[in-house]
């Protein structure tokens, strides 16, 4: 068995150090070094079975494309960085058994990262987010891979990668070898400092679009695609005392609750309009906090709920489920407020002019202070009405606030976890119901100590990416089986 190895050059210096590493291995074959135009002249190496190989982009389906062309070997190894890569003791050794016991398309493995452990996740039929984080070294099934490339009919700049292994996933498995077998360091720092923020970048955006397209060929692919048909919204289903009714869920928030309750009761509109808070066994005065506001005002209903062990999404479809509760069921986290006194009232609008089952602001990311910071507007524009709700399955949320026609919100209920139940919701709404969108800010999203994604442990990390793989994957099999099963048109509630 052998292996052909594919390493993008940076400088003398670290391309040395990587071949020197390879050529250990008796089973390397020939190593490649991927240069870019402007490192070409200095690629130059008399070591033995290296070579350089020209490169115009290290994303590109032409590079993916110039790889399968000298994977002559079993197993191509493709290292996807330009930092210093250290491999572990029999690293390469480890990947070829565990290939060859498995089958498998791709194989990666946790890794370090600036000395400190860095595991990753099992990668599953809905993890189609182009950010998955394989590591830096994936190790192919060369022919797997050059029959991926057979199959590219599109020619991307970006998504080379991306393609190649959405390809791969159709036909093989992706394997995760829960072991450390090599060290990189870390090199690219976002420019907002909020990684996950990147891909609503405008200056990103040539490259969301080639990822949107690899990934909606891909659904088409395996039968999850959807047409831009939608079911039709019957907004006169029912009587409603109140025409809106905001929901908070709220667990020990006594510090920024008040400022979200101020913001709903001063919102003018032409409708009437409640506010229901879902407590759910708060014991540092928020319950106190509530009453109060309760009492003072009607609009105000405190809600504590019979069952203890509500996650958020409980405590969503609590509120819901309450007679009070009004045509539109609009959120407010207790962390946030509304950005003026006219949000509620354009949500409520655009439920009307677009003819939607489920409303999706904008909003900015603030300091407590409600003072901008960076990245400031995330108005999620890779939105379309056309292929949002296939492109939703690539991106990792949908946007704030998010609001809902209740008597769907009652029929799909969101799954009871404290993470990811609003982008369940939005998947499941999406599948059946258009999703209307307003772009402008309507949302402050207070950033301070303790609330942010960003100042999560990798590990926190890791769950939270696999539960929304999770939930990816059962929206896929359901739109397979409605796809299978029966007319887009009679399609029945798979949520």
């Amino acid at each position: 068995m052998k292996i052909n190895c594919f390493i993008p050059f940076a400088n003398q210096k670290q391309a040395e150090n990587i071949v020197t590493q390879l050529q250990q291995s008796v089973f390397v074959n020939r190593i490649f070094l991927l240069a870019m135009p402007e490192h070409d002249a200095d690629c130059k190496f008399a070591q033995a079975n290296c070579e350089t190989l020209p490169v115009n982009d290290l994303t590109s389906s032409e590079t993916v494309k110039k790889i399968a062309e000298h994977s002559d070997t079993e197993f191509s190894l493709i290292y996807t960085k330009c930092a210093d890569l250290e491999l572990g003791q029999y690293a390469i050794e480890r990947f070829l058994q565990i290939a060859q016991n498995t089958g498998a398309g791709l194989l990666y493995s946790d890794y370090y990262k600036d000395g400190e452990q860095n595991p990753v996740i099992d990668y599953q039929a809905g993890s189609l987010r182009d950010d998955f984080d394989f590591g830096a070294v994936l190790f192919y099934d060369a022919k797997r891979l050059k029959q991926a490339v057979l199959e590219t009919v599109d020619n991307y700049r970006f998504a080379g990668f991306y393609n190649l292994r959405l390809k791969v996933s159709q036909r093989a498995e992706l394997f995760h070898i829960n072991e450390y077998l090599y060290s990189v360091a870390e090199q690219n720092r976002s420019e907002s400092g909020e990684k996950q923020f990147d891909y609503v970048n405008p200056k990103n955006r040539a490259v969301q679009i080639e990822m949107e397209q690899a990934c909606s060929n891909h659904l088409k692919q395996i039968g999850a695609y959807l047409e831009p048909k939608f079911e039709d919204v019957n907004f006169d289903e029912e009587n409603f005392e109140v025409e809106a009714s905001v929901l908070i869920p709220v667990k020990n928030r006594r510090n920024t609750l008040e400022d979200a309750i101020k913001s709903v009761l001063s919102q003018k509109t032409a409708f009437k309009f409640n506010l229901i808070i879902v407590d759910n066994y708060s014991t540092d005065g928020t319950t106190e906090l509530i009453a109060k506001y309760a009492e003072a005002d009607r609009r105000v209903i405190h809600l504590v709920p019979e069952n203890k062990n509500l996650g958020i999404g409980g405590c969503w479809n609590a509120g819901a489920a309450h007679k009070a509760c009004g045509k539109f069921t609009v959120q407010l986290d207790s962390d946030d407020v509304y950005k003026d006194e006219n949000t509620l009232q354009t949500i409520v609008n655009a439920f009307y002019e677009q003819h939607c089952a489920m409303v999706v602001g904008s909003y900015s990311i603030t300091n407590f202070k409600m003072q901008e910071i960076l990245p400031g507007l995330i108005d999620h524009k890779e939105w379309t009405s056309e292929n949002g709700r296939n492109n939703a399955l690539r991106i990792n949320g949908l946007g704030a606030p998010r609001a809902f026609y209740t008597p769907l919100l009652r029929k799909i209920k969101a799954p009871n976890t404290s993470y990811g139940e609003d982008y369940a919701l939005g998947l499941a709404f999406s599948r059946h119901y258009q999703i209307g969108r307003v772009y402008e800010s309507v949302y402050l999203c207070r950033r301070w100590e303790g609330n942010s994604d960003a100042s999560l442990s990798i590990e926190k990390q890791n769950v939270n990416n696999f539960y929304k793989d999770k939930i990816r994957t059962i929206e896929l099999k359901a739109r397979q089986l409605s796809f299978l099963a029966v007319p887009n048109d009679k399609a029945e509630w798979l949520a």
